[in-house]
């Protein structure tokens, strides 16, 4: 490349600039949708994200709804019934879950929609789709490939989420506000949903400060293992090609949607729990 083609280059990216000039005029294009020019795909940086975000958030956000949906059940269960057959077995499945790798899990289960079910996996949605506009084919082609991922990606959490709920439960279930409504006569259902679970919850609430960032970061491995279009590999990618806008873009997304999320969780924990409150001076 010619000297007059490098100089052109520095001109144009604003490289000849100093350093702290050229952030501000990055961050004052993002204000206005101008997110950069990667490098490595030869397109602005919101022409290579495009489907993948969406995506991304289509696996993320069943991926939690997947989690909070089966360890809800299995920790109420294995905390209202504490050293039972029920509460042993499930305690086995949930430490499986946790010990087993996701990668290998995400291979497995391959193997068994390819063999069973006759779902070839080689992203999410069928080759015929890459690349179309929104259909109801490819709607459906998504839900029907979506499901090992969200399985796969939700098998750990989905333990540890148990593992913390029971514990935190089981913890409520022993203080003395719930002996005293039980002297009452409340009912045990009626009882558990007052009081304890709504006490229990708490770390749940806590914990979207580190979902939302998922809806970007995904989770790479697996998805390098499950050749999903998702954001995390090119996240992963642009990293090691030090393509500066196309990173620059996704950790500025995956730092404002941490803030955002731990403002929402703060907000809802105050609602949530009466102990907590936003103010730290004595009430009257």
């Amino acid at each position: 490349m010619s000297e007059a083609k490098l100089a052109f280059l520095r001109e144009q990216y604003g490289f000849d600039q100093p350093m702290w000039k050229q952030y501000l005029t990055w961050v004052a294009g993002m204000l206005q949708g101008d997110f950069g020019y990667s490098f490595e795909y030869s397109l602005p940086v919101s022409d290579v994200v495009g489907d993948r975000m969406w995506l991304t958030f289509i696996v993320s956000f069943a991926t939690i709804i997947f989690t909070w949906v089966v360890s809800f059940p299995i920790g109420i269960y294995s905390a209202t019934h504490q050293y039972s057959w029920g509460d042993y077995s499930l305690t086995f499945l949930g430490f499986l879950g946790l010990a087993t790798p996701n990668f290998l899990l995400a291979l497995v289960l391959l193997y068994v929609a390819n063999t069973y079910f006759g779902t070839s996996f080689g992203g999410l949605m069928d080759p015929e789709y890459i690349g179309a506009a929104w259909s109801w084919g490819k709607a459906l082609s998504v839900l029907e490939h979506l499901w090992v991922p969200v399985v796969v990606i939700g098998t750990s959490g989905t333990a540890g989420m148990i593992r913390r709920l029971r514990a935190n439960l089981l913890d409520e279930l022993q203080k003395q506000y719930v002996v005293t409504g039980r002297a009452k006569g409340l009912p045990p259902g009626r009882l558990l949903r007052k009081y304890p679970l709504r006490m229990a919850l708490n770390p749940f609430v806590a914990d979207i400060g580190n979902l939302l960032p998922q809806v970007i970061s995904g989770a790479a491995i697996v998805s390098v293992v499950l050749s999903l279009p998702t954001t995390g590999p090119m996240l992963l990618e642009a990293l090691r090609s030090q393509d500066m806008y196309l990173a620059g873009s996704f950790l500025m997304f995956l730092a404002a949607l941490t803030v955002v999320g731990v403002f929402l969780s703060d907000l809802a924990l105050a609602w949530l729990d009466p102990r907590i409150r936003l103010s730290g001076g004595p009430r009257r």
